[in-house]
């Protein structure tokens, strides 16, 4: 550990991941730190991190960005949640939705209440009791403050990074041009000390935040951290990017479809439309990726598919001595639920929080990963739950049925097939909501149920539930479409 101050921060790499730190440092703590950040123009970034959670609003409100500002120069479009296609049976489709479904009480979650209907003949469909879900099937929407919706953004990952430049600049982020030769350690500590240029300046500082995506310049390549390997659970590892032309009006929704090796991404925004295959290259080759693509793309491309190759992990270590690695340096869970962008904001968010301005000490660097390493584990644990969850025939999918899965999540999966519980911890991100809408979307089916609703009449129980799904079937109404509200809210 060491007690020298820390006043000079640096930044190594842009993109989104270097931008979204810099922006928030600046905008918080600008004047007690000299922020840096070096990148090279020669070197591109992933850029695909289009889709995010409704997290995004919240570190937006942080550093105080404009709404419409960020979402005309992004090319966004508003995000209810994410339609699942065929993942639990071929034909299949349900909604994860960024909703509370129907009302709950002390004693129990509503679920249980829509199971005992169920069992009396007197439910709906699970989804009718949820507004957000509602309004995305109905392709409606509006923001604002008066807005009942929680929502998130499709955006432009390398529109959003050129955004939060010209925002973080002006209030005073320094930004070196030029690619990192050498990453130089103090002989004594084995801290970092500078970075060195190919044109030979030394970038010095007291804590150095590596943004270098998959490559972990910093934290692996030269301190040797470790990665933890989870693609025995996640098996993907590579996903085909490319932009397509619209030919529909945006849907404020994700469509997650899946394939016999894995599935596809469609994000639609303002102009064009994101898509993405990810699939396991054991059971799916690239050619055969790209044929598959280019057949299920809707619109002309207009830019060629990109190869990207990912392995699904961690670093054993977030912050090692006075790294702090935020972004794909820091690990990387596969996009199925649009993770990446809150986990950089999460990540700098608790770095200011934790901010080592008298020394770097080590009960802060084991605070930090600590919850920065349950804080994946869960997530990790809420897209494997997609993947073990299912009936399909193919050998991609037996696999992922048949795996052994971490104790943390076989334990949630018993826990709601004897009886209907879920829960979320106090340091996840996914609601309860969450792990109920995915669990019962991929027919995982309760034996038993809390019997709280047995205390009411079926007509009493079905009046009660006909009432809540007409108010929210009246609120979607009262809404515009959502591209009506794009083109009068935000057109870029």
């Amino acid at each position: 550990m060491t007690g020298r101050a820390v006043r000079k921060v640096v930044i190594a790499g842009g993109g989104t991941a270097g931008w979204m730190v810099a922006a928030a440092l600046a905008k918080n703590l600008g004047t007690l730190l000299e922020i840096t950040l070096v990148e090279s123009d020669a070197i591109g970034t992933v850029g695909v991190g289009e889709s995010t959670i409704p997290t995004a609003r919240r570190f937006h409100e942080l550093i105080g960005l404009d709404e419409r500002d960020f979402v005309q120069a992004t090319q966004a479009s508003f995000k209810l949640g994410i339609a699942f296609e065929n993942w639990a049976r071929e034909g299949d489709r349900y909604f994860h939705s960024f909703g509370v479904t129907g009302r709950s009480t002390w004693m129990a979650d509503f679920h249980h209440i829509w199971l005992q209907a169920r069992e009396m003949g007197v439910a709906g469909e699970f989804g009718e009791y949820c507004l957000e879900l509602q309004a995305a099937e109905a392709n409606r929407f509006r923001s604002g403050a008066d807005t009942p919706l929680n929502y998130a953004y499709h955006l432009d990952a390398t529109a959003y990074g050129t955004f939060l430049r010209g925002f973080a600049e002006p209030l005073g982020v320094r930004r070196v041009e030029g690619k990192i030769a050498e990453v130089r350690l103090d002989p004594e500590s084995g801290y970092i000390d500078s970075l060195v240029l190919e044109d030979g300046q030394a970038i010095a500082g007291d804590l150095f935040v590596d943004c270098t995506g998959f490559r972990g310049l910093l934290i692996e390549e030269t301190l040797e951290t470790g990665y933890e390997d989870w693609t025995h659970w996640l098996a993907t590892d590579s996903a085909l990017a490319v932009q397509t032309e619209a030919t529909a009006p945006a849907r404020p929704y994700t469509r997650a479809i899946a394939h016999h090796a894995g599935w596809q991404w469609q994000i639609p925004l303002q102009s064009r439309v994101g898509n993405g295959l990810v699939y396991c290259s054991r059971f799916f080759s690239d050619d055969e990726a790209r044929a598959k693509l280019a057949e299920r793309v809707d619109g002309e491309m207009i830019t060629e598919p990109r190869l990207i190759r990912f392995r699904t992990g961690a670093r054993r270590k977030t912050w090692n001595r006075n790294c702090v690695a935020i972004g794909l340096a820091s690990g990387f869970v596969e996009p199925l639920e649009s993770t990446s962008i809150h986990l950089i904001m999460i990540a700098v968010t608790r770095l200011m929080q934790m901010f080592p301005f008298d020394g770097v000490f080590d009960a802060v660097i084991k605070r930090f990963n600590d919850v920065s390493r349950s804080e994946i584990e869960a997530i990790r644990d809420f897209i494997i739950l997609h993947y073990h969850l299912n009936e399909r025939d193919e050998p991609f999918w037996k696999q992922c049925r048949e795996m052994d899965i971490p104790p943390s999540l076989a334990q949630r999966i018993e826990l709601f097939r004897e009886g209907a519980v879920a829960y979320q911890a106090s340091d996840e991100l996914f609601r309860l909501d969450s792990w109920v809408q995915v669990m019962l979307g991929q027919r995982l089916q309760p034996q038993s149920h809390h019997a709280m609703g047995r205390m009411m009449q079926a007509g009493q129980l079905q009046n009660a539930l006909a009432s809540l799904a007409g108010n929210i079937r009246e609120t979607v109404s009262n809404l515009p479409e959502h591209q009506q509200f794009l083109s009068q809210y935000c057109r870029s």
